[in-house]
């Protein structure tokens, strides 16, 4: 994947391991930003990436931060479509109890390259029955 780098300071993403699924995505910030608890703050990463067609770049909380510091992403996962070739901003969420600052460099997102399919859609009277039919949330149970 293509990478642009758009700003002093911003880093290619990396994965941290041989067997990381993510690639860390690190802030690109001129001065500290705060996140007061409850609040929400957009986060430039300094990069631009170009996707290949039937692929999305999906954006995944860093489980450290968000098990650790209660740091989320604000929308539970971004979506940068292969089209876009703009900046990559992370919008994180303080869900912890104490304010957070996010410094240049900070590792706050990770991205994980998937296959897109695109299907069209036919609009229709009827859908083919299955064994679930219409239950929806818990219909399943809980235990396995």
């Amino acid at each position: 994947m293509k990478i642009k780098l758009l700003k002093d300071g911003a880093k290619v993403p990396e994965r941290a391991t041989s067997g990381s699924a993510g690639y860390d995505l690190c802030a690109c910030v001129e001065s500290p930003v705060v996140i007061n608890k409850g609040e929400i703050a957009v986060v430039p990463t300094g990069i631009a990436v170009a996707a290949d067609e039937n692929t999305a770049v999906m954006i995944y909380a860093r489980s450290g931060l968000a098990s650790k510091k209660g740091i989320a992403l604000a929308n539970g996962v971004g979506v940068v479509d292969s089209d876009y070739r703009g900046e990559i901003c992370v919008a994180l969420i303080n869900n912890g109890k104490e304010d957070f600052v996010v410094e240049n460099g900070m590792r706050i997102a990770q991205m994980v390259i998937t296959p897109v399919i695109i299907e069209d859609m036919i609009l229709t009277d009827t859908l083919p029955d299955t064994e679930r039919g219409e239950g929806g949330f818990g219909s399943t149970g809980v235990k396995g």
